[in-house]
């Protein structure tokens, strides 16, 4: 179960990045952005998940 939450919490993760335009590494270290970049990404994930559970919800 862990494994599967692990990899959608991932996907949604490189897809809010993309949308972003924020470069992230596939081997999972991202040390070299910015507190900006990392921030954006976060916010987008952020609003991914709300909008996958108010889908869901309905």
């Amino acid at each position: 179960m862990a494994s599967k939450r692990n990899n959608n919490l991932n996907n949604i993760k490189m897809q809010a990045a993309n949308e972003v335009g924020v470069p992230l590494k596939d081997n999972g270290y991202n040390g070299d952005l910015t507190s900006r970049q990392a921030g954006s990404v976060g916010g987008q994930m952020v609003k991914k998940m709300i909008e996958s559970y108010q889908n869901s919800a309905k």
